[in-house]
């Protein structure tokens, strides 16, 4: 299939400078697999975004967490892809269940911010996922299929997009879709892709999964033959991060 396997590391609103640098003196000593196997991308707060990028090692890349929907101006308190771009930060995190719940983003409008960013030349790690209740009431893929139906609608090229299933319920809760859960939804998503986006697009696109991934759960989640890669949350300020880079090797021992 030949997807590169994937690992973000979103720090969401943690660190002080001094933790930062700590945090990035770890990743720098860290012997990990090549550039070649695993993509490792960090994504701090946007204050720290310069700091990060001045001092990271550089065969890992740097997300922010968020960016407007459009160009810049009257926007207070957002920024704008164009800046991120001036910045020289490849890549943005859009759509994260954080913010489509407490900040009530609607599907169109991540499916606009993601047009728009990929537009500007980011590329980006789009979330979809559900809720306790609509996993509950077994309307995971309905949900799951209409947020990424929104972006599907407003982009043609896949290239530059990693698709994170992240189900709500297991965010930060400790709870974890258990790697058969994560798979399911996984193939069902590539089945989505392939009869909405078409087959080469379902066969490229890196799905991966995030919601409490840790040093301890993260081998048999990677495992999964849909399972391209993870978004990790709070592991990934914590040395455990470094073992969630390296299962990636379970891919090629499984190829």
């Amino acid at each position: 299939m030949g997807r590169k396997f994937f690992v973000g590391g979103n720090w969401k609103c943690n660190g002080t400078t001094d933790e930062v640098k700590k945090i990035v003196s770890m990743l720098n000593e860290a012997e990990v697999p090549s550039e070649d196997d695993v993509d490792v991308v960090v994504s701090p707060p946007f204050v720290f975004l310069p700091i990060v990028k001045s001092l990271l090692r550089p065969d890992f890349s740097i997300a922010a967490q968020n960016c407007w929907v459009r160009k810049g101006g009257a926007f207070t308190g957002e920024v704008s892809a164009e800046m991120l771009v001036n910045l020289g930060i490849p890549w943005v995190i859009l759509g994260h269940s954080e913010r489509r719940l407490l900040l009530n983003e609607s599907k169109e409008f991540v499916g606009d911010k993601v047009a728009y960013a990929l537009s500007q030349g980011l590329k980006v790690i789009a979330c979809v996922g559900e809720t306790l209740e609509q996993r509950e009431s077994g309307s995971t893929m309905a949900v799951v299929a209409a947020q990424t139906k929104a972006i599907a609608d407003r982009v043609l090229n896949w290239s530059n997009i990693v698709l994170a299933y992240e189900p709500v319920w297991a965010i930060g809760t400790g709870k974890v879709a258990t790697p058969a859960q994560a798979q399911e939804v996984h193939s069902e998503l590539r089945k989505w892709l392939h009869e909405n986006a078409g087959a080469e697009v379902a066969a490229t696109t890196r799905i991966v999964y995030g919601g409490s991934v840790n040093g301890a759960n993260c081998k048999e989640l990677a495992a999964k033959p849909d399972v391209d890669g993870l978004l990790v949350g709070g592991a990934s300020l914590k040395p455990e991060f470094i073992d969630i880079i390296k299962s990636s090797t379970i891919k090629k021992s499984s190829v």
